[in-house]
């Protein structure tokens, strides 16, 4: 006997669990189905979190060891406990994903555990090692993420050569790691184990880091991340790699191959579609994978929607949870909201880098007129007081009505300042609307403030 929803959610990740948690909020009797031992997805149990933990836990490592003293702290021999730190992680991703499980149980959604596959509009089979069912709803949502994409020539072997997961569980610091593409999450885990001692070498096929962000925040986060230790191979095309007991040959196009004990393939994800059934039962997808959907999340099957990383747009945690919302106050009320322009994007790095909103490169390719206005941390005194100096924040505005257009922020706890900046972009706001908003002394929002008076090259304190 099928058991009946008005909503059922396929996938328990951000996107997901977000939408089944909003829906129930409306009214709606909800199902999630997801096949892992853990709701949270990709981004709470392999992803996001993990990756979080690790980068505090090594930054304050890097910190003791080199930083302190500055402080008048002395700490003696500084030595890693890798397993210790690696628990520690395994601890917080056990809370936040229980934590999940705890406000599905508050909000009344049901959760199967199993694969989900849709075999009929309004229908969806759950898979599992108990056996089978069937759910059926007026409305469904497709919200099962992305997986690693690799290269020609690479195949992961859960030791030597893998993926995000792979690198965020090593049991000891490699001595050399091969990181495969100049993204977030490759120089996320390569700095990560740059602090704890590993030689990390970057390589990236283009001539550049972090491919999409400002270039030139991206080619000054490039100079701060060489002084680190992290060095670039950029313009490398790779051909293959190999692992031979202990060590991976990574090979090149027109370059001498690269030897190492781990590496790293981080060059991109795609859609999770496979073992959705989304051919059998008519669900079209674009030619690189998405799932093709209107601005209401309408998939080409009638009470199908789609999702997060199954669509397109950039494959973010928090673009996915705001589509979620937005899907089923669609479904639940008529209208729901998202505006791309609005969402942002980190790198947690150390110093780390936000942005949201257009880069230069794209208003000088479109040809928009604009202003620029930047600032650095090093005249700040909160950053002097936390001997973080490095960075700017740089925003861009539009030359005629002033109104921001993007802003970007290399420098420290920028993934926290660029949230005034989406909320500034959200509402319309100008660059004087900023810079004539009252900002707490000393802090580092100071910056933004400057670098929204430098618009009109009227900064304060630089």
């Amino acid at each position: 006997m099928a058991e009946e929803h008005d909503l059922v959610v396929v996938g328990g990740g951000p996107g997901g669990y977000v939408a089944a948690i909003r829906a129930a909020q409306l009214g709606m009797n909800v199902g999630c189905v997801d096949e892992n031992e853990v709701l949270g997805g990709t981004c709470l149990r392999v992803g996001c979190i993990p990756s979080k933990a690790m980068l505090e836990s090594s930054d304050l490592f890097h910190l003791a060891k080199k930083k302190f003293s500055g402080h008048g702290i002395k700490t003696g021999s500084v030595e890693l406990d890798l397993p210790t730190m690696l628990a520690r992680k395994e601890r917080i991703v056990q809370i936040i994903t229980q934590g999940v499980a705890g406000l599905f149980k508050k909000n009344g959604v049901t959760h199967y555990k199993g694969r989900g596959k849709l075999v009929a509009p309004g229908k969806v089979a759950v898979s599992s090692d108990r056996g089978e069912a069937e759910l059926t709803a007026k409305h469904i949502i497709l919200a099962t993420g992305s997986v690693p994409t690799s290269l020609p020539g690479i195949e992961f072997d859960g030791d030597r050569i893998g993926g995000s997961t792979e690198a965020l569980a090593f049991a000891e610091v490699p001595k050399h790691l091969i990181v495969i593409g100049a993204g977030y999450i490759g120089l996320e885990l390569g700095s990560v184990w740059s602090r704890l001692g590993a030689e990390v070498t970057v390589l990236e096929y283009l001539d550049r880091i972090l491919p999409g962000m400002d270039s030139e925040i991206a080619k000054e986060a490039k100079a701060i991340f060489q002084r680190q230790g992290l060095r670039f191979e950029l313009g490398s095309r790779v051909t293959g790699a190999k692992a031979e007991g202990d060590q991976v040959t990574v090979t090149r196009d027109g370059a001498d191959a690269i030897v190492g004990d781990r590496v790293l393939v981080s060059v991109g994800r795609k859609p999770n579609t496979a073992g959705l059934g989304l051919e059998e039962v008519g669900v079209k997808l674009a030619k690189r994978g998405q799932v093709e959907v209107d601005d209401a999340f309408r998939t080409s099957v009638e009470g199908v929607y789609a999702i997060g990383d199954l669509i397109r747009g950039p494959m973010l945690a928090h673009k996915a949870e705001e589509e979620g919302i937005a899907c089923v106050e669609m479904i639940g009320t008529g209208y729901g909201h998202v505006n791309y322009d609005a969402i942002p994007g980190v790198c947690y790095t150390e110093p780390e880098i936000a942005s949201v909103g257009k880069t230069e490169d794209e208003l000088k390719e479109s040809g928009v007129p604009y202003r620029v206005g930047s600032f650095p941390f090093a005249a700040n005194a909160r950053a002097r007081v936390l001997t973080h100096t490095e960075g700017r924040v740089k925003i861009l505005a539009h030359q005629e009505t002033d109104r921001i257009l993007g802003v970007h922020i290399l420098g420290p706890r920028a993934g926290d300042l660029i949230a005034e900046a989406a909320v500034a972009i959200e509402f319309g706001a100008s660059a004087e609307d900023i810079a004539r908003s009252s900002h707490a002394h000393p802090t580092l929002a100071e910056v933004v403030k400057e670098a929204a008076f430098a618009v009109d090259n009227r900064a304060i304190h630089f």
